[in-house]
């Protein structure tokens, strides 16, 4: 493991429990950011297995691992390069359980000088892989980690979300071989951003919080607690530096800041909580509001009118190096044959619509399953790139009529999943999961073509926006 690679991924994660949420759903999601603005990624299926007998092996840093024999079928956003490691990074298998991996966090040197990191252990490019096709539920994923990173540790610090239609569960490895977990309870949301977030443990409550064995030990041992009257997972493994008070803790600030609007914090405060109950129940546009927002409607956007230096001290969620930002919503499918939607917006989060595709699925739309190395627009990844673009050219005379596209989309959206829940809730098996691709299909071409018929607009209208013109006086 290198710096670069610790480099490369810097995400925000936002988590809701069902009883925080309108719907009654749970939700995970994430920003994935990388180094470069430019990360092509696909939206994929990927089938279940049977009999397999193979080893996987890691193109990034040789992790090797024996597949078991049966898989399930499940959703990922792998990227276009596959070269350093498959990186699927999100999706639900076909028993409704959600992943999303990885939040990249950063202990300090006093618990790594005694349990450093494996080289060649789990890292972001195969813990989606290697995880999601062979969990049975939110909890159960924290536990399959946990047995694989005990027997072949962690070659970074991460944080895994992982949910199912009655809980979320977040994960943090943040050693070579030491982790937490907690349940995020139902009437809460957390925000994770870049550092470890997780607070005190209740070692008591196993069905509420999960740890690597011999924690408790390992911290005893080599005398790293702070705390004279508490176990926090955060002071004892994490940091609190000045990259921390500028690069992540004003992105929880300013999300607690809109669900919590009667709580005053500082944006640079190390004692951020990490979860907290929401004012009012939040609803899918609430969480697609915060993954695309820039410190919106303060003095510290970077698109706004603070001065210089309050425009670039902090550093916003969504940037123009998101790779994909995803969120995973799962209802009940008792109540809902289509249980599972995956929320995908490509390009910049900011100018880009979240678009819904039902996880119980065999394909996904060549628009997002293909993928060209150079700019092609019907590569959806392609040709959302280029909007953000188009935006982002002429902000000001644009942002509005960009925020009214997406606004177009949402109602649509809203409507079209609520046609298809009536539908499939009286199907099932093949059926179910076949009529669902197809909607998938016309979810994406919906899309496709509303987003190129606003492209078209906005070109018309920045040509009559450029510096080189020159009105002629008629009396020369």
């Amino acid at each position: 493991m290198t710096t670069d690679r610790l480099e490369l991924s810097a995400c925000t994660s936002i988590m809701v429990g069902k009883d925080a949420s309108m719907d009654g759903a749970t939700y995970i999601s994430r920003n994935e950011d990388r180094l470069v603005a430019i990360h092509p990624k696909k939206f994929f299926v990927q089938p279940a297995v049977s009999g397999r007998k193979e080893t996987y092996v890691s193109p990034f840093n040789n992790l090797t691992v024996p597949l078991p024999e049966e898989g399930m079928r499940y959703t990922s956003t792998p990227n276009g390069d596959d070269s350093e490691g498959p990186n699927e990074e999100d999706g639900f298998n076909e028993l409704n359980v959600g992943e999303s991996a990885t939040e990249s966090v950063y202990a300090n040197e006093r618990v790594l000088a005694f349990d450093p990191f494996v080289k060649n252990g789990f890292a972001e490019d195969s813990l989606t892989t290697l995880v999601l096709p062979f969990i049975k539920s939110a909890k159960d994923g924290v536990r399959y980690l946990g047995e694989l990173i005990k027997k072949y540790g962690s070659a970074e610090g991460n944080g895994i979300q992982f949910n199912d239609k009655d809980s979320v569960w977040y994960m943090e490895i943040v050693t070579g071989h030491q982790w937490v977990a907690v349940r995020i309870p139902d009437d809460c949301y957390a925000v994770a951003a870049n550092q470890i977030a997780i607070e005190d443990i209740d070692f008591n409550d196993p069905e509420n919080y999960m740890w690597a064995d011999g924690i408790q030990e390992f911290v005893e041992e080599h005398h790293l607690n702070p705390d004279n009257d508490r176990w926090d997972f955060r002071h004892i493994f994490g940091t609190d530096t000045e990259k921390d008070h500028h690069y992540n803790t004003p992105r929880v600030w300013y999300t607690q800041k809109c669900w919590n609007p009667s709580i005053e914090q500082d944006p640079e405060s190390p004692e951020l909580p990490f979860i907290r109950k929401p004012e009012h129940k939040l609803s899918i546009e609430d969480i697609q509001y915060i993954l695309k927002s820039h410190y919106n409607e303060t003095k510290y956007d970077p698109l706004g009118n603070g001065t210089e230096h309050e425009r670039r001290v902090y550093r916003a969620i969504s940037l123009s190096r998101t790779a994909n930002s995803h969120i995973l919503q799962m209802r009940d499918s008792d109540k809902n044959g289509a249980a599972g939607v995956e929320w995908i917006a490509f390009g910049v989060p900011s100018f880009s619509p979240h678009v819904p595709f039902f996880t119980n699925a065999n394909d996904t739309d060549a628009s997002y399953r293909e993928l060209t190395d150079k700019m092609d627009m019907k590569s959806s990844y392609w040709m959302y790139e280029a909007l953000g673009m188009l935006v982002e050219s002429h902000y000001n005379e644009f942002i509005e009529q960009d925020t009214d596209y997406q606004k177009a989309l949402s109602e649509w959206a809203r409507r079209k999943i609520e046609e298809v829940d009536k539908k499939a809730v009286t199907m099932s098996g093949d059926a179910l999961t076949d009529y669902l691709t197809e909607q998938n299909h016309e979810i994406a071409t919906h899309y496709n073509e509303e987003t190129k018929k606003f492209m078209a607009d906005l070109v018309t209208q920045g040509c009559e926006l450029s510096n080189l013109v020159f009105k002629m006086d008629p009396n020369l």
